[in-house]
């Protein structure tokens, strides 16, 4: 019996959210099917106002009507205008590839945020402290609160909220959402995001109080480099709740100044420096209805804000794992460290029980000195510092509200220590569905791909920042870019870096210039005696990002809209860039470059030879690194204007493409294939983007190869040269040496860290060695996610799978594993949005087999490795006579099969001793 079902139903990526401002929501789902070649060949879609109708297969908002097409994602709403408040309950019917009706699916949602500013009725209100933040006193947290009465049986109610700060809400005492960290970082100059809740259930008749904690996080605290108040001076708060009764009557209620205002136990708060409570300045029972508030001041209207008030389109911070702690050790009477086993992003819960006024501190930290203590060193002007003052009254639970610390290990003294059974840490980060997973026959492989993993869930909050614990956690386009590709098949991050792109435009500068880091902050640099010097705009590889980052979700998500969306910024950045360098090679230095690559001859030497056009952390030049990173650009834009249609841009960008590639080969590359620099790096950025001439590309390939072998098969590269070293070997005849680079277990390489007990991805190849103890504390996170970018390689050339480069958004993929480096088995599954695609290999007395499902309404180009003349076999059945599967020839050591949707089991005949 056919079980073929629609599942899935997402609006926007997300699954029916609240409160969007998108008055033309795409909608999409994923067609499943166990049956093979199945495939879908029409929809309808139908939009109601409720669920009754909607039961009766009708759309008073939208009928679709019988639309063939196989497309399944990416559909607008055509419908009847919306809007705000609305609540739009939908759901689609498919036709297969035989033209039979499946079922309805089951019913999704969305409701409409607040469309016009006309609808915010209330002002933003706050309290002022009346001092200055510093490290070890950040301000406090500002408690708001206000009594309405509530007649009459509710319909519906809802609460949009937001803050230039943080806030949590509260009504009648219980927390409204599980939301952390809200309203989460923009540039606040350009636009804040709002939130929205559907509280109905928590209206109670009569009286009610409605609550919130308000923190200063982005906004008001510290950032980086940059110290406090880059923003504004005080956090404020902006609500407003509209009620809707049965009988049609509505009541709203917003942020004015009859809400009352106080200060309570957080007497302090702040992302990075951590947060202060002292427990007898609670304020008991403030979020009750019972509770007087009559000795608090009115709240304190504030300014105006004046950027753009937009809803949350991506998926907000919440507290998504426990941990209990994997040792605690006691150095000395009052005084316990504990061993999370995990480096993490998030805080600890506590339970403690102790005298009135013990006040117990609680130190974060990454690792452990020679001494076994703390190592702080590497945090910088990060204070990772929790602190407690007990009340007295018994068991007492302390949980930070609006900090997050990137920590292993806690050090808790101050008072008797907390049992074991009532230590909890709280993993924090943004709650992006992961998608992806990769197991291997190698343990120390699957530590790796592990540690990119828990790397990844602590980097990305809110934007993909750098690291989580020094004081910098910026999302750093370079950094984020590189990885992109590994998270992508990690995690779902279509909304999280769609929304990090409006980021980026909202940083970028009047010139055309993309900012190095998203959301900006613009000013001196106080850690730096207020150092104008660099204004962190236009770098190479770096400000580059916005087309590789629009480009990957094209590519992974089929979102042809979002290449609109920005394509007028991206234009603004090659133009500045044209006419910046009209000579065609980009020379802007002092930069980054190939951040933290490693010498490969003495710097001295390096130095010498190109002077200021490279840097200790970085000896690929500067000019060659600078031209490549644009050539790349301009291809990109190229493709981006072909997709969207604008065909005249796309020839200029073409023609430009060809103008800089000569310029690179001209400038920067010999008769004899070797490229200025000869480093690692600039032969895979030169090799990977198709930037030296055709008949030198073997000799620049010998020459690649030739250096990471005299090295003996060791990577010299940086964040950026990683990102393509290996993909660049695998593609290009070296794959044995891209596993060799892969498994080494010696300094440099990824196992190294791995075997020094990282449970993260190290900032810098040298965080930790033997022989040096820890890198320069000034720049040495413990957990970084540049270098794991091999993630990616990981996915495509073990796990096998990867997308067909001509189909967009997985339609069809390429399933390509590779038996090598000693790996005999693999097992992946990445939940596409096209659907899920697993394989499941292993290599045994040279029998190849491979188990394989490819969705439904997809197809795969199946690289199955065999010896030439051998018979690949499914089912038992010779490949060539099974339904559904197309023998496409050879290439190189496999037979490539096209295979439409279903599962299916492979085996082949591959000699290992010939293929190692």
């Amino acid at each position: 019996m056919d079980q073929s079902m629609i599942i899935k139903l997402r609006t926007e990526y997300l699954d029916c959210p609240l409160g969007i401002d998108t008055k033309a929501p795409r909608l999409g789902w994923i067609m499943q099917s166990k049956r093979r070649s199945a495939s879908q060949s029409a929809y309808r879609i139908i939009a109601a106002s409720s669920q009754q109708v909607l039961d009766q297969d009708e759309g008073d908002l939208w009928d679709s009507g019988v639309v063939v097409s196989s497309q399944s994602q990416h559909i607008v709403y055509s419908g009847s205008p919306l809007q705000s408040e609305q609540r739009v309950h939908w759901k689609v019917r498919v036709w297969d590839e035989q033209g039979e009706a499946l079922a309805w699916s089951e019913t999704a949602s969305w409701t409409m945020g607040l469309l016009s500013r006309l609808e915010w009725e209330g002002c933003l209100i706050g309290r002022a402290s009346g001092r200055k933040p510093s490290r070890e006193e950040p301000l406090p947290v500002v408690y708001l609160r206000r009594s309405f009465r509530s007649e009459g049986a509710v319909r519906r109610a809802t609460v949009y909220a937001t803050a230039l700060g943080l806030y949590r809400l509260h009504l009648n005492g219980v927390r409204i959402g599980n939301d952390a960290l809200t309203p989460e970082w923009t540039d606040y100059h350009v636009r804040t995001q709002y939130q929205t809740y559907d509280i109905t259930s928590c209206i109670q008749s009569g009286d009610n109080v409605i609550s919130t904690l308000l923190g200063h996080g982005w906004y008001t605290g510290y950032i980086g480099m940059y110290g406090y108040q880059r923003y504004g001076m005080e956090p404020s708060f902006l609500l407003q709740m509209n009620i809707e009764y049965e009988d049609g009557t509505r009541q709203s209620l917003s942020t004015d100044d009859d809400w009352k205002a106080g200060f309570g136990q957080i007497v302090g708060s702040d992302l990075q420096m951590g947060e202060n409570w002292d427990a007898r300045l609670e304020p008991h029972g403030w979020q009750e209805r019972s509770f007087d508030d009559d000795r608090w001041a009115s709240a304190s209207r504030m300014h105006d804000y004046r950027g753009k008030l937009v809803a949350q389109m991506s998926p907000p911070i919440r507290a998504l794992q426990s941990r209990t702690p994997s040792d605690i050790r006691r150095l000395a009477e009052e005084t316990i460290l504990v061993d999370m086993g995990q480096m993490t992003s998030g805080y600890l819960r506590i339970v403690v029980q102790a005298s009135e006024g013990t006040r117990y501190t609680l130190r974060y930290a990454e690792a452990l000195d020679e001494e076994g203590r703390l190592y702080t060193e590497n945090l910088r002007y990060a204070r990772q510092t929790d602190t407690y003052i007990c009340h007295g009254s018994g068991r007492e639970t302390f949980e930070p509200v609006f900090t997050y610390h990137g920590y292993r290990y806690v050090e808790i003294s101050g008072g008797p220590a907390p049992l074991p059974e009532d230590i909890e840490g709280i993993v924090v980060y943004s709650s992006l569905p992961e998608v992806g997973t990769l197991e291997t026959s190698n343990p120390l492989v699957n530590k790796l791909i592990d540690n990119i993993r828990w790397t990844q869930r602590a980097n990305y909050m809110s934007v993909p920042t750098d690291c989580p614990q020094r004081d910098e956690r910026h999302g750093w386009t370079g950094d984020a870019q590189i990885f992109a590709p590994t998270a992508a098949y990690n995690m779902d991050v279509s909304a999280f870096l769609a929304k990090w792109l409006n980021d980026m435009e909202d940083g970028q500068r009047p010139t055309g210039a993309f900012t190095d880091f998203a959301p900006f902050i613009f000013g001196p640099k106080t850690e730096f005696d207020n150092d104008f010097t660099y204004t962190h705009t236009a770098s190479a590889g770096w400000a580059d990002a916005p087309p590789i980052i629009a480009w990957l979700l094209f590519e992974r998500y089929g979102d042809s809209q979002l290449l609109r969306k920005h394509y007028a910024s991206m234009k603004r950045w090659m133009d500045y860039n044209e006419a910046l360098y009209p000579s065609g090679i980009r020379r802007d230095a002092p930069q980054y470059g190939d951040w933290l690559s490693i010498d490969e001859r003495p710097f001295t030497e390096t130095k010498e030879e190109f002077g200021w056009q490279v840097d200790a952390h970085s000896t690929t030049p500067y000019d060659v690194f600078a031209t490549a990173y644009w050539a790349n650009g301009v291809k990109l834009m190229s493709n981006i204007a072909h997709v969207i249609g604008e065909e005249a841009d796309a020839a200029h960008y073409d023609k430009l493409y060809e103008f800089v590639r000569a310029a690179f080969i001209r400038e920067f590359v010999s008769d004899a294939g070797e490229i200025r620099g000869d480093t690692q790096t600039v032969y895979a950025l030169a090799l990977a983007w198709s930037l030296v001439p055709d008949q030198l590309r073997d000799a620049a390939l010998t020459r690649l190869v030739g250096k990471i072998e005299a090295a003996g098969d060791l990577a010299a590269t940086g964040f950026h040269g990683t990102k393509h070293l290996m993909e660049v070997l695998s593609e290009n005849g070296h794959e044995s040496l891209a596993f060799r680079l892969l498994l080494r277990e010696q300094y440099p390489s990824w196992l190294y860290s791995v075997l020094q007990g990282a449970t993260t991805i190290w900032e810098r190849w040298d965080g930790w060695t033997v022989a040096n103890g820890f890198q320069d504390p000034g720049m040495n996170s413990l957990c970084h996610y540049a270098f794991g970018s091999v993630g990616e390689w990981l996915y495509r050339h073990v796990g096998g799978i990867r997308l067909d480069p001509t189909a967009s958004g997985f339609s069809r993929s390429v399933i390509r594993p590779r038996p090598l480096g000693g790996i005999h088995s693999a097992k992946c599954e990445y939940d596409s949005i096209q659907g899920l695609i697993s394989t499941k290999w292993t290599l045994q007395s040279d029998v190849f087999e491979l188990m394989l499902t490819v969705p439904a309404n997809g197809t795969a180009f199946v690289h199955m490795p065999s010896e030439e003349g051998t018979l690949v076999t499914e089912g038992g059945l010779p490949a060539a006579s099974v339904p559904g599967i197309r023998v496409m020839g050879r290439e190189g050591d496999c037979e490539v099969l096209l295979v439409e949707s279903g599962s299916y089991q492979f085996k082949s005949f591959y000699e290992t001793s010939r293929h190692k």
